[in-house]
């Protein structure tokens, strides 16, 4: 599989040079524009997974590059780099259409954290099956719609009313059945956060979700330790 493509736009050389051979260590194809104006030019000229964009640059600042970007391509997540931590450019940021923001100097590792969890939701977007409302579980249905789960043909009457949370993750786990459903995705997508504490939360809906299906000793919620979770129907 090709490796995911950044745009990465930043005035100053030697930053961006490090960053640029740091994330193209981690198996991205980087390009690497030194001011906000040539970044456009080339993200007219080209296709890219995600943009890194540097705020204060010359001739073209980062805010007004993403205004140009969003212009053209609602989708393309975009990540501002910038020395501001003044309150106003942070929500400027969100407001020109921003999904992630960091504050220099940062840990290169935390970008690359944030790269890889943006790109896990934006592929489980894409992947979402927004049509497919229910499920066979084993011996369980579940009705997204009604966020009801039902067993063993019971009538819906006597079906387990989900939460909203409980019925989006056990949703999310039926669409990859016996795959992998990375914990990333399931954070950003249905908690849009990915932190210690929303991790934790997880997991409680999760054995949450592991009780209700003990009813079928054919399906079993798997975890798959660092990765993620299995829904298994044996």
């Amino acid at each position: 599989m090709a490796n995911k493509k950044v745009l990465l736009v930043e005035d100053d050389p030697n930053f961006g040079t490090v960053l640029k051979d740091y994330l193209s260590l981690n198996d991205y194809d980087v390009t690497l524009a030194k001011d906000g104006l040539e970044g456009l030019i080339m993200f007219k000229n080209n296709d890219y997974d995600i943009c890194i964009l540097d705020v204060m640059m010359p001739r073209k600042d980062g805010f007004s590059l993403a205004k140009d970007i969003r212009s053209t391509n609602q989708e393309i997540p975009i990540v501002f780099l910038t020395a501001k931590t003044m309150k106003e450019d942070v929500l400027k940021g969100y407001q020109v259409g921003a999904d992630d923001y960091l504050n220099k100097p940062f840990d290169s590792e935390v970008l690359l954290y944030k790269i890889n969890a943006i790109l896990q939701r934006k592929k489980g977007d894409s992947n979402d099956n927004a049509d497919i409302i229910e499920f066979n579980i084993g011996k369980f249905h579940l009705n997204t719609n009604l966020r009801h789960l039902s067993f063993d043909g019971n009538d819906e009457s006597d079906a387990r009313k989900l939460s909203p949370k409980e019925s989006k993750l056990l949703r999310l786990l039926a669409l990859h059945k016996n795959d992998l459903m990375p914990r990333e995705l399931a954070l950003t997508k249905i908690w849009r956060d990915d932190n210690y504490f929303t991790s934790r939360s997880m997991d409680v809906y999760i054995a949450k979700l592991r009780k209700y299906l003990k009813l079928d000793p054919n399906v079993e919620i798997i975890n798959i330790h660092g990765e993620g979770f299995r829904l298994v129907e044996k």
